[in-house]
C-alpha cells in the first residue's frame, strides 16, 4: 500500500507541475513563439516526451561515511555533467529516509536512452541506488527550468 501511495503522490505532483506549466503557456496564445517551440521540439500542444527516473534505495547502501561521501560527490558531479549536456532537465532528492530517494527527468525519447544515462551514475554502479524509468508527456518548457534556476541560485552544491 505504501508503494502505491508514493507512486500516486508522485504522479499527482507531476500532473500538477505539468498542468501549471501548460496553463502558463496557454494564457499567452498571442505570444506563441514558433522559433522557441521548434527549438524545444514542442508539438502543437507545447508538449514533448521525456523519461522520468525514480531513484530508489539499492541493495548495497554504503554504511562507511567516507565511501558514502565519495559516492555522493561523484553522484552530484554526474548530475552536473548530464545537466550541462542538456540530457537532464530536472533532478532532486525526496525528503525523509524512505526507499524513494530522488527523481531525474531526462530530455530523451526512449527508456533505453535514459537507461544508458542512469548507468553512468556512480551510486547506480555501486548498487546504492536503483532506477525505475517511465515515459512522461509534459510541457516542452520543462527544459527551461535549469536556465531559470541559474538566475535564482546563490550557491553550488
Amino acid at each position: 500500500m505504501k508503494k502505491f501511495n508514493i507512486s500516486l503522490f508522485l504522479a499527482l505532483t507531476l500532473m500538477v507541475i505539468n498542468s501549471n506549466l501548460a496553463i502558463a503557456q496557454n494564457e499567452g496564445k498571442d505570444n506563441y513563439d514558433e522559433k522557441l517551440a521548434k527549438s524545444l521540439n514542442a508539438d502543437d500542444y507545447g508538449m514533448k516526451k521525456y523519461v522520468v527516473a525514480l531513484l530508489k534505495s539499492g541493495p548495497n547502501r554504503s554504511k562507511d561515511k567516507v565511501t558514502k561521501a565519495k559516492l555522493q560527490k561523484a553522484h552530484m558531479a554526474n548530475i552536473t555533467r548530464m545537466a550541462k549536456e542538456g540530457v537532464l532537465v530536472l533532478a532532486g532528492p525526496f525528503f525523509g529516509d524512505g526507499d524513494l530517494r530522488g527523481i531525474y527527468v531526462f530530455n530523451v525519447e526512449t527508456i533505453e536512452e535514459a537507461k544508458k544515462l542512469t548507468e553512468t551514475d556512480p551510486l547506480i554502479q555501486s548498487g546504492g541506488l536503483v532506477m525505475e524509468l517511465h515515459l512522461w508527456y509534459a510541457s516542452a518548457a520543462v527544459q527551461k527550468i535549469g536556465e531559470i534556476h541559474k538566475t535564482i541560485q546563490k550557491k553550488d552544491f
